[in-house]
């Protein structure tokens, strides 16, 4: 039976919103979203959210708003996780596997019983498409907050989709409209086709079961991936097979609709920036649409929306090519994760109008009445190493954790807080950042300073690849496309790569917080504690090690101001110096910058997080430095010979054995993490001399899987 507790004493500060209509807010810079409750307009007594994380908290928010009780569910793993912290009530549904939890209708069902709870929330991804969870709820009487089960059935099934998209007179990508058997048939359709073509889930959604592939060996290998992973992901592994446009960009609308047959459409979302099909940074408006196409674009999802009688919230995807021809992608029947940028630029609360629709009540606004107010960003914010494949999964801990909230217009999505824990079992988002302003270019600078004010300590953090994503010239631009990520990186993501101006910089505040940290250790209460040289007349004579290069540098003081010479060069660096603190605010050449120091030891190691990218220096004194090297230096590891996980996950199959002869490229085994497969592969052709792992293995990140001869 599940576990019930109430949480109702539990308080969190809400940010004050201002009830005024679209109109009132023209011109008015806000990052959020107004939530205009009409006393009189009656919804629902008590909601339950059948979700997790983020999304959850923002449901539980717009209800406090409204003046609704709310209802967490939550796995054993996240009984103390903010949503149910946020909640009235909350009920445990199970273990941390998502099939026994958040994917347990049966679990989340007698919830809605025990709690009294007259509707229920999905939110995205677990349930939020199930059409059976929406029957199952409609049978109790209990309302799902989203549209209906034909709907649903309807735009989930990409092939019924793609039919429905044709009849509405809706641009759609050539393609096999049936389901394609097996393998041979999908190498056969792809032929007809022609490569490249797109293999992906009929069920599908988040970039999960979907390979390109462009030719018939990537064919087989992308269908046997696919038909996993949307077994796995959806319990459907039906395929079908599109012609791949390449170097498009993927462009959204937001439609808007409600029982009587309006429907809106709330502008559009530039989506492109994307890493294994999954979007990275989203931004509205687009910078590639001009009037014309928007129009057309929302009258098009606006005329699928009713042709399937759709009521609610809902997202109809495109993908649009270099000329502006635009093509139906497919249609989500739920809240978008990137709705935040929406209500950003047009003031409505998505969540407070779905909860307004499902109750009956007619849309408040017209087509005219739909604003586009400033610009808006959004970076996920993952627990992820950019470093490796532009993010695979980190786990661990938050030890130290604090959003950049003191700045203006910026908005954090999150749920979860210092001390949380990022899991396995769990897609690991750690929140979506939101700047906006009157310009692109304002809130691009926005989200610059909120990405270098936001700490995260515990686990890796894609921080690094956001900030070096929005300040790139092809982004700023605005010349983007889905290639974006290997274009522009195509060895990989490897960090913010340094300027002479920013390594001088860089060298020189690592040797004023090494003095000022060597100063503060000489001080007890205030005074020194032992008697010195003052530190105004003194100079001192520094070793900097980074990135193999080695600087001799010269540092003077005055205050709080340090002055240092390196290579004749001369950089002045100011701050407070609270080495206690997370953020680092300094002045630099006049220049405003702020870092993070990430680690500093008493061997003068010192991490700084500048521009985004962690950066290790050594900094020790002339006398330490010619001491060092006659310490001997650590052997590193032969990477060829071995196989290691990059990062957490289980062992879903193991294709070689001891004694068996590899080629290079050779797919030793499977690694799923976060739903997602992960072929490894051998790095050279070997003799395999041990295997230390089996299909169903949990392993951790750095775990020895295979080793070589």
């Amino acid at each position: 039976m599940a576990a019930y507790r109430s949480a109702a004493g539990f308080q969190r500060v809400l940010h004050a919103v201002k009830h005024v209509c679209l109109k009132q807010r023209c011109g008015v810079i806000i990052c959020r979203y107004s939530t205009v409750n009409d006393p009189n307009e009656k919804t629902f007594d008590k909601i339950l959210i059948a979700n997790r994380g983020e999304i959850a908290c923002r449901v539980i928010k717009t209800c406090k708003k409204m003046g609704i009780k709310t209802v967490a569910v939550h796995s054993d793993v996240d009984s103390s996780a903010v949503h149910v912290k946020m909640a009235d009530e909350a009920v445990c549904v199970g273990p941390a596997p998502t099939n026994k939890s958040y994917l347990n209708m049966d679990a989340i069902l007698n919830a809605v019983k025990q709690t009294g709870a007259q509707a229920v929330h999905p939110g995205y991804g677990f349930l939020s498409e199930n059409k059976e969870f929406a029957r199952r709820l409609a049978a109790e009487g209990v309302t799902f907050i989203g549209p209906d089960t034909h709907a649903i059935q309807a735009m989930g099934d990409k092939i019924e989709s793609k039919l429905i998209a044709k009849a509405a007179k809706v641009n759609t990508i050539p393609g096999f409209d049936g389901v394609v058997k097996d393998v041979e048939e999908a190498v056969r359709i792809a032929g007809e086709i022609g490569y490249p073509v797109m293999i992906k889930a009929s069920a599908g959604g988040g970039g999960k079961g979907m390979r390109i592939a462009w030719n018939d060996e990537e064919t087989r290998e992308g269908f046997r991936f696919s038909s996993q992973e949307a077994a796995s992901s959806f319990g459907d592994d039906r395929l079908l097979i599109e012609k791949f446009i390449d170097n498009p960009r993927h462009i959204e609308i937001q439609v808007l609709a409600d029982k009587h047959g309006n429907a809106l459409w709330l502008n559009e979302r530039e989506c492109s920036i994307q890493r294994r099909n999954q979007k990275v940074v989203e931004e509205a408006p687009s910078t590639f649409l001009d009037p014309d196409t928007r129009r057309a674009m929302g009258e098009q999802a606006v005329s699928l929306a009713k042709a399937v009688k759709y009521s609610s919230a809902g997202t109809v995807e495109f993908l649009v090519d270099s000329k502006k021809n635009f093509y139906f992608l497919e249609m989500n029947t739920r809240l978008q994760v990137e709705h935040p940028i929406t209500e950003c630029i047009t003031g409505l609360d998505l969540v407070q109008q779905m909860i307004r629709i499902a109750k009956g009540y007619k849309l408040q606004h017209k087509q005219p009445d739909i604003p586009i107010n400033g610009w808006a960003i959004e970076s996920r914010v993952y627990a992820e190493d950019p470093y490796k494949s532009f993010g695979l999964p980190s786990i661990g801990r938050l030890s130290q954790y604090q959003e950049p909230l003191d700045l203006a217009n910026v908005r954090v999505d999150s749920g979860i807080e210092e001390g949380s824990d990022i899991s396995i079992y769990y897609d690991p988002m750690i929140s979506k950042l939101v700047t906006y302003g009157k310009t692109r270019e304002e809130a691009l600078k926005k989200m610059e300073d909120a990405l270098d004010n936001y700490v995260i300590r515990g686990v890796t953090h894609n921080i690094p690849l956001l900030r070096e994503i929005i300040v790139h010239p092809r982004f700023v631009s605005g010349d983007i496309s889905t290639k974006f990520l290997p274009e522009v990186y195509p060895d990989g993501f490897k960090g913010h790569m340094l300027t002479a101006g920013e390594r001088r910089e860089l060298l020189a505040t690592g040797a004023a917080l090494y003095v000022a940290a060597q100063l503060r250790s000489q001080k007890f209460l205030g005074d020194l504690r032992v008697s010195s040289v003052p530190a105004e007349s003194r100079v001192w004579e520094l070793c900097v090690e980074l990135d193999k290069g080695v600087h001799m540098l010269g540092v003077s003081r005055s205050g709080n101001n340090y002055k240092v010479e390196i290579d004749g060069e001369k950089v002045e660096v100011s701050g407070e110096w609270n080495l206690a603190s997370a953020l680092l605010p300094i002045t630099i050449n006049g220049k405003h910058r702020t870092l993070q120091c990430l680690l500093r030891t008493a061997a003068g190691e010192i991490t700084l997080q500048y521009l985004g990218t962690s950066f290790k220096l050594r900094v020790l004194s002339k006398l330490a430095a010619s001491l060092s090297k006659h310490m001997p230096e650590k052997v590193p590891e032969d990477t060829s010979s071995i196989l290691r996980s990059p990062m957490p996950g289980s062992v879903v199959a193991v294709s070689v054995k001891p004694g068996d002869s590899v080629a290079e490229g050779q797919e030793i085994c499977v690694i799923e993490a976060m739903k997602m497969q992960n072929s490894m592969t051998a790095a050279r052709a070997a003799k395999v001399k041990s295997v230390h792992c089996k299909a169903g293995d949990t392993v951790g990140e750095g775990d020895l899987l295979v080793e070589l001869e």
